[in-house]
C-alpha cells in the first residue's frame, strides 16, 4: 500500500497534474488526427500506399529537425515552447476542418485533397519535432527527482490512455458525424491542452553554456547517447521493432478488405495496441519490474514480432484484435524500460537533446514504419504479406541484437 501511494506521489504536485491533463488531451487529439486522416485517405484512394505517404510526410521534418530541436529546447523555457507548439498545431487542425468542409471539397476536387493532407501533416511534423521532446524534457522540472521514475510511468500511462481513446473515439465520431465534425472536436481538444499548459508557470533554462554553437550543442547530445551503451541498445532495439513491426498504415486495408468491418471496428483495431500497452504500464506502475529488465526487454519485443505475424495471417476479427492487444502489452514493457532509462540517466541540462535523439530514432520510426508498411504492401501485392514480412524482420532484429548487445541483456535498474 505504501509503495502504491509513492507511485502516485507525482499527482500531488499541481503543475504535474496540469501537464498530465495537457498531455492527455493533446495526445488524444493527435491520435484522432492520425486515425481520421488514414481512414479518409483510404476511403478516397483504396490504396494503403497513400497512408504510407502520410507517414513519410511527417517523418521527414521530425527526423530532419530533431537534433536542432533538442538544442533549442535546452536553451528555452520548456513551458512556453510547448504552449507555442500546441497553438501552432491548432492552426493545422483548423486547416483540416476547412478542407473537409463539403463545399470546399466540391470546389477543389477530390484529387487535390490528398495533397493538402500531406502538406498539413508535413507542418504538424515540424511542430512535433519540437513539442514531442519538450513534453518529455519538462517532466523533471515539475516534480522532485526522487519520484521521477513514477512520474515517467504516469506520463506514459496518460499518453497511452489518450491514444486508446483517440483511436476509438475517432472511429465512433466518423461513423456518427463524419470527418469534418470530427476534426472540429479535435480542435476543441487541442485548445483545452493549450489552456492546461498555460496554467503551468514559466520554467528556468537549465543549460548553463548558452554561448555554445548549435552544432557543438547537438554533437554533445549525440555523443552522450552513443556513449551510453544501454540507452543506445534500448533505443536501437525499439527503433527497428517499430520500423518493421508497425501495422498502423495497413489497418484500414485489413478492416475494409480482410476483416470486413466498418469505421467502429477500424477504430478499435487502431486502438488495440495502445489498450494492451496501457494495461501493462498500469500494472508495472503498481508492480514494477525489479530485476533483469534487459532480459525481459528482448523477450517482450520477440513476442511483439510473433503477434504481428499472427495479425498478418488472421482473417477473424477477434483473433486480429487479440493479436494487436497482446502486441501492445508486450510493447508496453519496452516503453517503460526505455523511458525509465532515459529519465534516470540523462542530466537535466541535456534532457532536450537526449529526448530529441530519442524522438529522431524511435518516435519518428513510427512514421517511417508507416511508409515502409505502405511500400511493402504495394511491393508484395497486399497488406497481409507485408505485415508477415515486418513481423519476421522484427524477430531477426531481436536475434541479431541478442548476440551484438550482451550488456543490454544483463541490464538492471
Amino acid at each position: 500500500m505504501q509503495f502504491r501511494k509513492q507511485s502516485l506521489a507525482p499527482l500531488n504536485h499541481r503543475e504535474f497534474r496540469f501537464f498530465i491533463l495537457c498531455r492527455f488531451f493533446y495526445t488524444m487529439a493527435l491520435r484522432m488526427v492520425a486515425t481520421v486522416v488514414a481512414y479518409q485517405l483510404f476511403q478516397m484512394t483504396k490504396d494503403s500506399f497513400s497512408i504510407g505517404i502520410v507517414g513519410l510526410s511527417e517523418f521527414i521534418p521530425v527526423f530532419s529537425l530533431a537534433l536542432y530541436a533538442g538544442h533549442v529546447i535546452d536553451r528555452s523555457d520548456k513551458r512556453t515552447l510547448l504552449l507555442k507548439g500546441i497553438l501552432f498545431n491548432s492552426l493545422c487542425i483548423l486547416a483540416l476542418v476547412i478542407i473537409t468542409l463539403p463545399s470546399v471539397q466540391q470546389g477543389i476536387g477530390k484529387q487535390t485533397i490528398p495533397l493538402l493532407f500531406y502538406v498539413i501533416i508535413f507542418f504538424t511534423g515540424i511542430i512535433r519535432a519540437f513539442s514531442g521532446p519538450t513534453s518529455n524534457a519538462i517532466i523533471a522540472q515539475l516534480i522532485p527527482k526522487d519520484i521521477l521514475q513514477f512520474a515517467a510511468s504516469i506520463s506514459s500511462s496518460s499518453w497511452l490512455a489518450a491514444s486508446i481513446l483517440g483511436h476509438a473515439t475517432a472511429g465512433f465520431l466518423i461513423a456518427g458525424f463524419g470527418t469534418n465534425k470530427t476534426f472540429m472536436v479535435i480542435l476543441v481538444f487541442v485548445l483545452i491542452a493549450a489552456f492546461m499548459v498555460s496554467r503551468i508557470s514559466k520554467k528556468p533554462v537549465v543549460q548553463t553554456n548558452l554561448s555554445a554553437k548549435a552544432w557543438d550543442s547537438v554533437k554533445e547530445g549525440l555523443q552522450f547517447v552513443f556513449r551510453h551503451k544501454i540507452m543506445l541498445g534500448a533505443i536501437s532495439l525499439d527503433l527497428f521493432a517499430v520500423l518493421f513491426g508497425g501495422v498502423t498504415a495497413l489497418i484500414p486495408e485489413f478492416a475494409d478488405k480482410v476483416l470486413n468491418v466498418g469505421p467502429i471496428g477500424f477504430g478499435w483495431l487502431n486502438a488495440a495496441i495502445d489498450i494492451g500497452s496501457i494495461i501493462t504500464i498500469i500494472f508495472i506502475t503498481l508492480v514494477p519490474l525489479t530485476k533483469r529488465q534487459g532480459y525481459k526487454l528482448f523477450f517482450a519485443i520477440a513476442g511483439f514480432g510473433v503477434c504481428i505475424i499472427t495479425f498478418g495471417l488472421s482473417h477473424i476479427y477477434w483473433i486480429s484484435f487479440a493479436a494487436l492487444l497482446i502486441a501492445g502489452m508486450l510493447d508496453g514493457i519496452s516503453v517503460v524500460i526505455r523511458s525509465t532509462v532515459m529519465q534516470l540517466t540523462t542530466p537535466d541540462e541535456m534532457r532536450g537533446r537526449v529526448s530529441s535523439v530519442n524522438s529522431m530514432f524511435v518516435n519518428s520510426s513510427n512514421e517511417l514504419g508507416q511508409f515502409e508498411s505502405g511500400f511493402t504492401a504495394r511491393l508484395f501485392g497486399g497488406a497481409a504479406p507485408a505485415v508477415v514480412f515486418g513481423g519476421c524482420m522484427t524477430l531477426l532484429v531481436v536475434i541479431i541484437t541478442w548476440f551484438k548487445a550482451p550488456a543490454l541483456k544483463k541490464f538492471e535498474y
